[in-house]
């Protein structure tokens, strides 16, 4: 069992990995070195006590750096988890609507479109036809339009209204900024 090896799921060698005969150095302070035999830019980065990384492999002659490629790939990990930390997840939620709603019932789904839209979810809306009321597909889309009309300042239509089956889908997306007044009324409360 070898001591000093690094365990590595990338494809970047280092070290006695190095497959050229020749590399351009370049120093751990970023300076060129030079052109140098993988054997010389190998005893510059033991005497360091260091890792010679092959940083550009496809370049003639293949780029190394001395570094201390342990520091070096907690670095990236650290980065890639800070952009995936700072990434947002886009959601979509749904709301189910059937043709010939109420108004009560309608005002309260609309309700919970808003709250989803406010949250910064996108929103699909899926009118839902049973038997004979597929024969009339133009009520569920009056519905569609009716709540496209009443959340206009809130979201905008992603995706017109369509048929898929027995159901009539259409996708809300939020309006950025949107919700911005009503946060600031209620703050000055």
């Amino acid at each position: 069992m070898e001591v000093g090896k690094i365990a590595k799921s990338d494809d970047t060698r280092i070290n006695d990995e190095i497959t050229a005969s020749s590399c351009r150095l370049i120093g751990v302070d970023g300076s060129q070195l030079g052109l140098f035999a993988i054997r010389d830019a190998q005893r510059v980065a033991d005497d360091q006590g260091l890792d010679l990384v092959e940083i550009a492999p496809n370049a003639e002659p293949p780029v190394c750096k001395v570094m201390d490629y342990g520091k070096f790939k907690y670095q990236q990990a650290m980065k890639a988890k800070a952009a995936r930390k700072n990434q947002s997840k886009v959601e979509v939620k749904e709301m189910k609507f059937r043709p010939k709603i109420d108004v009560g019932d309608y005002e309260t789904k609309k309700g919970h479109v808003l709250r989803f839209l406010k949250k910064g979810a996108r929103v699909k809306i899926t009118i839902m036809f049973r038997g004979r009321e597929m024969a009339h597909p133009e009520q569920g889309l009056n519905v569609l339009e009716r709540l496209a009309e009443d959340l206009k300042p809130y979201a905008a239509v992603e995706s017109k209204p369509k048929m898929e089956g027995r159901n009539m889908l259409m996708l809300l997306a939020p309006i950025k900024g949107a919700f911005d007044e009503d946060k600031a009324a209620s703050d000055t409360k």
